[in-house]
């Protein structure tokens, strides 16, 4: 029996939680596989990015579409970020994560993520700009990378017959790219095993028992996020049924469950939305490499407990004023945040400053910071799949899905 790519994926995802819960860290001897499968998946980011958003941007050929376009995109992103948030505190609060937990319980140890320095919001509106695109694409550095693909797609555009070469040859680059993602993907069960396996076995019931109910409300407030915002965006503005669209992009949402990477993700996220939920190149090209650094709604709702959490733990009151500043820092500290694994740390650092809450209480919960990663990264690439749907929706622009076996 042949079994399609989501139940390849699937049965890989089980098979390391077994491995690794019997194995424990023996297991590391399939941490090359996972090494290997990052690096493919890392190797077809930046080329894939440069020439479908190219593609996707000439294609358009009409600047005031794209402009709506891309002021649909943002403001879905926003809008879905602060209810992530909210969320995030309300679940925090019903199950009050930091009560009961004393520092004799956790090692503490201050992650080296945490003690980075966030851009301010000016220095990450101005490193858009690259001052040399070769060097942003050699980089990877996603933001730059869409600005110079949306330069080139619009000089295009306003050229016209005489740039016609140029379209063809990102054409005929987009289709090479998709046809490498397909071969790269026919490794991801093997990759899967590689990732999540050593992670199951590196992380023990000593460090999980202490801290369930953060993980429980992370993740609570995930799912809750994810069938409620995204199902009812998915199914008025895209037109959708809920059950099609979490069945498409599933096979994504399983790699970056294990990869804890939206960047990383990015080319099954592309794919899958243009396969399995019918949005067209232009369309996806356009709303999913900026999702992967812009929109964070997992990251937002991890946010939300780690500060009641801390706050709790430490018998701090938070003011409404404080969880308003929350609410917004979240928000704006989204962008431009890298869809990179621990991420997630820098922003809570940002955060906490901003509420005048002790950087210490980022410790607390480095230890599982990985397991929390894992789930709010499937988050923010389904919700970046979610606005693909919704713009596609909105723009009357989708494609007929062809079910394959």
């Amino acid at each position: 029996m042949k079994f399609n790519l989501i139940t390849q994926i699937f049965i890989a995802f089980v098979l390391a939680i077994i491995l690794g819960s019997i194995f424990g860290s023996s297991i590391d001897f399939l941490k090359p596989f996972g090494d290997l499968f990052l690096r493919l998946i890392k190797f077809i980011i930046a080329p894939l990015i440069l020439s479908t958003l190219v593609v996707g941007v000439a294609g358009t050929s009409d600047p005031k579409q794209l402009g709506r376009m891309g002021i649909k995109t943002i403001v879905y992103y926003l809008v879905t970020t602060a209810i992530a948030i909210i969320i995030g505190l309300a679940v925090a609060f019903i199950l009050s994560p930091g009560k009961g937990i004393t520092i004799s319980k956790i090692g503490l140890s201050v992650p080296e993520a945490a003690t980075q320095e966030p851009q301010s919001a000016i220095t990450t509106i101005l490193t858009i700009i690259p001052e040399n695109p070769f060097m942003a694409l050699a980089a990877g550095n996603i933001l730059q990378i869409i600005f110079f693909a949306l330069f080139i797609g619009l000089a295009i555009t306003f050229v016209g017959a005489k740039a016609q070469p140029v379209y063809r040859f990102f054409e005929g680059f987009a289709e090479v790219m998709y046809k490498i993602t397909n071969i790269v993907m026919k490794v991801a069960p093997i990759g899967i095993l590689g990732l999540l396996a050593p992670v199951v076995g590196q992380y023990g019931l000593s460090v999980l028992l202490p801290l369930v109910k953060v993980i429980a409300a992370v993740y609570i407030a995930c799912i809750l996020h994810a069938a409620i915002v995204y199902s009812s965006a998915v199914k008025i503005w895209g037109r959708m049924s809920p059950i099609t669209f979490f069945k498409g992009i599933s096979p994504a949402a399983l790699v970056a469950f294990s990869t804890a990477s939206s960047a990383g993700t990015l080319p099954v996220t592309i794919k899958n939305t243009n396969e399995n939920l019918g949005v067209p190149n232009k369309i996806s090209s356009f709303v999913l490499p900026l999702g992967a650094t812009i929109n964070m709604d997992g990251t937002a709702i991890y946010q939300g407990v780690a500060v009641v959490f801390i706050a709790q733990f430490y018998n701090l009151n938070l003011s409404f004023t404080q969880l308003l500043t929350v609410v917004l820092i979240t928000v704006l500290a989204s962008i431009g945040t890298a869809g990179v694994p621990g991420a997630g740390l820098i922003m809570l650092a940002m955060v906490l400053t901003s509420v005048n809450m002790p950087l210490e209480g980022i410790a607390l919960i480095a230890g599982i910071d990985r397991i929390l990663d894992m789930m709010r990264t499937t988050v923010n690439i389904v919700g970046d799949a979610s606005a693909a749907v919704v713009v596609a929706g909105t723009e009357k622009d989708r494609i007929e899905v062809i079910p394959t076996e």
